[in-house]
């Protein structure tokens, strides 16, 4: 093996990851933890109080989001997913929603993972900016979370 010199190497300097995402690495870590030995009561009640300690707007919006989920696709179940609320079905997630807050952004997403169903060929979106929740854009919502797990 062979060992690249300093010259070789570019000068950047590796900054670390920020707090905000070392915080959301060591929720996976406790989550995956918890998943171990939880059930789907137990996810409801972890998505739930990761809500109630958001912030305005991302609380209202969150809460209407859960709300959607759940009736768009009963058998998705909630999990906290680096401590986002996240939807899984047989363990795999689904979707999630990130607040803004979270990473100190101008607007909240909602994503999709690889398990979604919404392949559109050869390319599609995954993940969508989140201002606010009108009647469209929650019928928006609600047909992709179907479409996801069909």
């Amino acid at each position: 093996m062979e060992r690249k010199s300093k010259e070789m190497q570019p000068n950047k300097k590796f900054t670390g990851f920020t707090d905000e995402e070392r915080a959301a690495m060591k929720e996976h870590v406790q989550e995956l933890k918890a998943a171990a030995r939880a059930d789907k009561a137990d996810g409801e009640g972890a998505v739930l109080a990761k809500i109630a300690v958001m912030r305005e707007p991302d609380r209202a919006m969150a809460k209407r989001l859960h709300a959607i989920v759940k009736a768009s696709a009963p058998a998705l179940s909630p999990k906290t997913w680096y401590g986002m609320p996240a939807y899984a079905k047989d363990g795999e997630v689904v979707c999630f929603f990130q607040p803004a807050q979270k990473f100190k952004t101008r607007y909240a997403t909602l994503g999709f993972s690889d398990a979604a169903n919404l392949d559109e060929g050869a390319m599609w979106p995954v993940v969508f900016a989140l201002k606010e929740l009108t009647a469209t854009v929650e019928a928006r919502i609600s047909a992709l979370v179907k479409k996801s797990v069909s």
